[in-house]
């Protein structure tokens, strides 16, 4: 009986200290997340404002100054990216999940682990022999391209890790009503997993949101307003990696308000979507 009691004991205490443990890690991340967030806020709220917003870069010793044009270069860098990484991504999920029990499978798996480490400035070397040798100039395009590919292993993954978890019994009894597997797949399959792959949509988002490498020798960055995704076009990450890098404090101010408008943008785009898809699963229900 007194070993049954102190076992008793021992799986409490146990359960109790794995309890406070987990409890504590996640306050440390929370916590340092907020910590980051409260010292942009302070080191660059000031100089975030409506002309911040509204204008282009100005030249050293000239007053104001902003970031418009680095916001739209980041945002559209960020929809050709996303326009030609969520469809490969999520596509070779689907395939790993539902067909990819097979030696390309197990290939393609490898390759999106190896992909996963690669450096992104590695990256931007690729997409630069890649897209701006071909073309003969830097683009927005060609740092899509290059943003794309920093997002398709972790969309991959994510992807077929999400349908994995869907019940093979749910699978089996759209079989058992004569429903073919490729309609199984898109009506049921990505239906039921549908939350955990809008999530790893966002994370792939917030993973290159911020990248300045592969943009270095893709992008480029430009001082003015350009709206074509074939010619070379400012990004947030850019500007704030020239900003810092100078000598000159107002240009460290207006650095620091560029990484705060680029938390809010990853922070906000990432609370949108969620409502969204929160909205939209209460709704059904």
């Amino acid at each position: 009986m007194a070993n049954n009691g102190f076992t008793k004991f021992r799986r409490r205490a146990t359960d109790h200290a794995a309890t406070v443990i987990a409890a504590g890690l996640s306050a440390l991340v929370v916590g340092t997340l907020f910590a980051i967030f409260t010292y942009l806020v302070i080191k660059g709220a000031s100089s975030l404002n409506w002309t911040f917003l509204t204008q282009t870069p100005k030249p050293v010793g000239e007053a104001g100054g902003g970031m418009a044009n680095c916001l739209f270069g980041s945002v559209l860098i960020l929809l050709i990216a996303s326009a030609l990484g969520l469809p490969v991504g999520i596509g070779a999920g689907i395939y790993l999940a539902e067909y990819g029990h097979n030696r390309l499978g197990q290939l393609i798996r490898f390759t999106a682990d190896v992909l996963n480490g690669v450096p992104s400035i590695v990256i931007g070397l690729v997409a630069y022999g890649l897209v701006v040798v071909t073309q003969g100039h830097f683009s927005a395009f060609s740092g899509g391209v290059a943003l794309a590919i920093m997002m398709v292993p972790i969309l991959t993954r994510n992807t077929e890790e999400m349908l994995r978890l869907v019940p093979q019994s749910v699978r089996e009894a759209a079989f058992g009503l004569g429903i073919p597997q490729w309609r199984t797949t898109i009506s049921i399959t990505l239906a039921t997993a549908r939350a955990g792959i809008i999530t790893g949509i966002m994370l792939a988002f917030a993973r290159v949101a911020g990248e300045t490498a592969p943009l270095l020798f893709t992008a480029l960055g430009n001082t003015f307003w350009s709206f074509s995704p074939n010619q070379p076009i400012a990004a947030l990450p850019l500007q704030i990696y020239v900003y810092a890098n100078s000598p000159y404090e107002e240009w460290h101010r207006q650095a620091w308000a560029g990484a705060l408008l680029l938390i809010i943008m990853i922070v906000g785009t990432t609370a949108v979507v969620r409502f969204v898809f929160l909205r939209r699963m209460l709704g059904a229900r």
